[in-house]
C-alpha cells in the first residue's frame, strides 16, 4: 500500500490529530510540557506510523507500524481519560474518546487482514 492517504484509518487519524490540537488549546498552560505535549505526540504518532508503514515492502513490516500506531492510540486514550478524571477542562471529551476508539478498531481490523 503506497498511497496511505487513501486509507480510511489514516484519514480518520488525521482528523483526530486536529481534534487533539484544538483540545490542547483548552488545557491549562501549566500542562504545556506535560499532558499537552503527551497528547499531541501520541496523536501525531498514529497517522505518521500508518504512513511510514505503508511504504514498507512486506505486509509483516506494515503490520508492525500499524501495531505502533495502535499503541499510540491506546496511549492517547489513556491520557484523554486522565484529563477527564482530573477535570482539567470543561469540554466534554466523549466524542474525542469515541473517535480514538474508532481508529483503534479500524487499525485492529486492518492488522487482522495482514499476515499473522
Amino acid at each position: 500500500m503506497k498511497d496511505f492517504k487513501k486509507l480510511i484509518v489514516w484519514q480518520k487519524s488525521m482528523a483526530l490529530v486536529k481534534d487533539i490540537y484544538l483540545l490542547s488549546k483548552l488545557l491549562p498552560q501549566e500542562e504545556k510540557y506535560g499532558l499537552i505535549s503527551q497528547i499531541t505526540r501520541a496523536a501525531i504518532s498514529i497517522p505518521s506510523n500508518i504512513a511510514e508503514g505503508s511504504s514498507r515492502h512486506s505486509a509483516k513490516d506494515f503490520k508492525r507500524f500499524l501495531e505502533i500506531a495502535l499503541g499510540s492510540s491506546f496511549e492517547l486514550e489513556t491520557q484523554l481519560l486522565l484529563i477527564r478524571e482530573l477535570e482539567l477542562i470543561d469540554k466534554e471529551l466523549t466524542l474525542i474518546v469515541e473517535r480514538t476508539c474508532e481508529v483503534q478498531k479500524i487499525l485492529q481490523g486492518l492488522m487482522s487482514k495482514l499476515i499473522k
